[in-house]
């Protein structure tokens, strides 16, 4: 009897054999399972990985500034707070840009090469003398930065259908939240090497992450495959490979998931026009308001969870491994409100539900830090910290979902990102010099934040459900085809 993978090699066909369709759907069942695996073993973590190299660079600054970074460059927190900006104002400038580069070279190349280039960017930190080149050197990280986020999240959309995305990109955005997590980690062992070879702590810090940042996209250049049309790494074979039967069932159930639609990442042209249909698709802009109020919230957090800690009354490297256990936490946080996600298929609820979570924890953390001791007020700024991210992923693929055209997808994605990033630019100034070192007041803004993203989610369930109603009241009178409906 023929070998029944190869019977199925065009969309499950079986030719010149008399085996049952049950086999065969069995078969089907097991050569899905065996290409979805090799996807999670090479593209998922590969891409993960590029992410928390991302974070690590990125986020670094908090660890840097409890060495005395600021005081040994001449800044001051205006000017901290300034240079995060500017950052994320460079990430936003070029999001959507970098998104339609990606369409046009595909990501071996473009991922790649925008995992060097901000490498080297994060190393040339350790020439920081300044005011001035603090803040360039910020600026070109965001340019650098810009398009990574969406640009992987839409890979990972054409390697995985609709129902099994939410939680892989719950694990890669494990890389931005794992590489916050282990970042004061890391510098608490790093921040010892101040002295040697003549290097203050925090060029340590920048040098050694930097460097590896730049060893990362030689890794991905080697490894990473692009999409199920070309699989195959730049410059290897690749360690996972995927055979003409994988590639053909991953291409199958991508497209009937995705309505007889190819998802290919690479050669899609996206004209200027697509982009303006989809920026002015104003059903989905609750959820990008909704992401750049709650999100703006992480950015304060990230920047000084560590000095809040020493301002406690821990040394310095004590303040850095403790600030990593909220990160930690964070990332059970994500995964358990990506599972509920997929589990119960209600996006928008799950959403809901994980921003009432993080409102409840700050107005908490608010209400009792004053009248605790230092190890009740860590945790409260732990528990924080643990909730501050939980609904992002899901939010995420909530966008992805009510999307029809993969190229829409693409961009509305890149949307989404600039929502979040803007937020973060916003939420730099939330914590201010005169409100340290326990920022009442930026708390107070914080609360306020989450629940004005809590509000328009709640809008843009209404609004899918709403329309889902006009739809199919409208289908019912007139006939013909089923039509689309938003995932609500």
């Amino acid at each position: 009897m023929a070998d029944p993978e190869k019977q199925i090699l065009a969309h499950g066909a079986v030719q010149d054999d008399p085996i049952s369709l049950d086999t065969v759907s069995e078969t089907e069942a097991v050569v899905g399972l065996r290409a979805r695996r090799k996807a999670d073993l090479s593209v998922l973590p590969l891409l993960f990985l590029g992410l928390l190299v991302f974070q690590l660079d990125r986020m670094n600054l908090a660890s840097a500034l409890t060495d005395g970074f600021a005081k040994e460059i001449g800044i001051n927190q205006n000017t901290v707070n300034l240079g995060n900006q500017m950052m994320f104002l460079g990430i936003v400038v070029l999001e959507i840009p970098s998104n339609l580069v990606l369409q046009r070279i595909g990501p071996r190349k473009w991922i790649s090469c925008q995992v060097f280039l901000f490498g080297m960017v994060a190393t040339m930190q350790i020439f920081i003398r300044n005011r001035n080149g603090f803040l360039v050197s910020r600026s070109f990280l965001g340019l650098c930065e810009a398009g990574y986020i969406p640009g992987a999240i839409y890979t990972l959309s054409t390697w995985y259908t609709q129902r099994e995305l939410a939680r892989r990109v719950a694990v890669f955005f494990f890389g931005m939240f794992g590489g916050n997590a282990i970042s004061p980690l890391l510098a608490s062992g790093i921040l010892k090497l101040r002295g040697h070879h003549g290097l203050a702590g925090w060029q340590w810090l920048f040098l050694i992450e930097g460097v590896f940042t730049m060893t990362v996209s030689i890794v991905l250049l080697f490894l990473l495959p692009g999409s199920p049309e070309h699989p195959r790494p730049l410059l290897s074979p690749g360690i996972v490979r995927f055979t003409e039967i994988d590639r053909t069932n991953l291409r199958a159930r991508l497209e009937a998931d995705d309505g007889g639609k190819s998802p290919g990442t690479q050669g899609l042209r996206i004209p200027l026009s697509l982009v303006w249909t989809t920026l002015k698709h104003y059903r989905r802009w609750p959820s990008f308001i909704s992401t750049f109020a709650v999100f703006s919230t992480w950015s304060p957090l990230t920047t000084y969870t560590p000095t809040i800690i020493m301002a406690l009354g821990f040394t310095r490297i004590q303040a850095n491994a403790l600030a990593c256990v909220g990160g930690f936490l964070a990332l059970g946080v994500v995964f358990f409100f990506g599972w509920l996600s997929d589990r119960t298929n209600k996006r928008g609820y799950t959403v809901v539900a994980s921003q009432a979570c993080y409102l409840v924890i700050l107005i908490i953390a608010r209400s009792v830090h004053p009248h605790v001791g230092k190890w009740s007020r860590w945790g409260l700024w732990t528990s924080v910290n643990a909730f501050a991210i939980g609904y992002h992923p899901v939010h995420n693929s909530w966008v992805q979902l009510n999307c029809r055209d993969p190229r829409e997808r693409s961009i509305s994605i890149a949307i989404w990102v600039m929502s979040a990033i803007t937020g973060l630019m916003v939420g730099t100034q939330y914590f201010r010099g005169g409100d340290a070192p326990f920022y009442r007041n930026g708390l107070r803004i914080m609360i306020v934040m989450v629940a004005v993203g809590m509000v328009f989610a709640i809008v843009q369930e209404g609004v899918y459900l709403w329309w889902n109603k006009r739809t199919l009241n409208k289908h019912e009178k007139e006939g013909g085809e089923k039509p689309w409906l938003y995932v609500p």
